[in-house]
């Protein structure tokens, strides 16, 4: 599962290109409603990541123990969960490559949730206390993202509470860096992913590890 977790990680690096379209708006925003020196900012900014890659985690850890169970209830072998993983791990890699965006749909089903919890992270406003910080992170963690919601699809399939949040935790680290850094630092991450043999690459990696995962289980439920 180690691989899984280097994979994740990688996923939400390349990815996170994606969430500085989504995700780094709110982040600017948020930064200039920040008070204190710098270095408070900064704690604050740390703070709110904290409460996002919380979200990931516990919404992990859920579908993680949803899927093991459910597939123990139905008398069924974990191997395919193990195959909807490799299933979902191509669709990410075609994703980061840029040519398929089949996931954009998710974050249209997502928007019914967020609806619901945009209006609490709202009442948290002005972030002038680590605390708030925390919270609105933990409402942002549901902010509507294809790419999350398939890393979630994927914590379905990793067989245990415990295996789906630590995806859902790496998938968050990996954004980190798009998130945190700004001005020419973040310039130069997006420019660095925007390069076509750094994506198709990345995408190739994991088209690899993919199709891995899939042949594993298959050849595991055939023979």
């Amino acid at each position: 599962m180690s691989s899984d977790f280097v994979a994740a990680l990688l996923i939400g690096l390349i990815g996170s290109s994606h969430c500085l379209v989504m995700c780094g708006g709110i982040a600017g925003a948020l930064q200039l409603s920040m008070s204190g020196s710098d270095a408070h900012k900064f704690g604050l900014q740390l703070c709110l990541s904290a409460g996002r890659l919380t979200t990931y985690a516990l919404f992990g850890a859920a579908v993680g123990y949803f899927g093991v169970s459910a597939m123990q209830l139905a008398g069924a072998s974990l191997l395919w969960l193990r195959l909807l993983a490799g299933l979902l791990l191509l669709m990410m890699a075609l994703y980061i490559s840029r040519l398929w965006f089949g996931l954009l749909v998710l974050e249209k089903l997502g928007q019914h949730i967020w609806r619901k919890v945009q209006p609490l992270a709202q009442r948290l406003l002005p972030l002038n206390q680590p605390h708030k910080a925390y919270a609105y992170g933990l409402c942002w963690g549901a902010l509507p993202c294809g790419l999350v919601y398939s890393t979630l699809g994927w914590s379905l399939a990793s067989g245990s509470a415990s295996q789906g949040a630590l995806i859902m935790f790496s998938f968050g680290l990996g954004t980190l860096p798009a998130i945190l850094l700004t001005g020419s630092a973040a310039t130069l991450l997006a420019k660095l992913k925007n390069q076509a043999v750094f994506r198709y690459s990345t995408a190739l990696l994991l088209a690899i590890y993919a199709f891995y995962t899939i042949w594993l289980a298959i050849s595991r439920l055939v023979f």
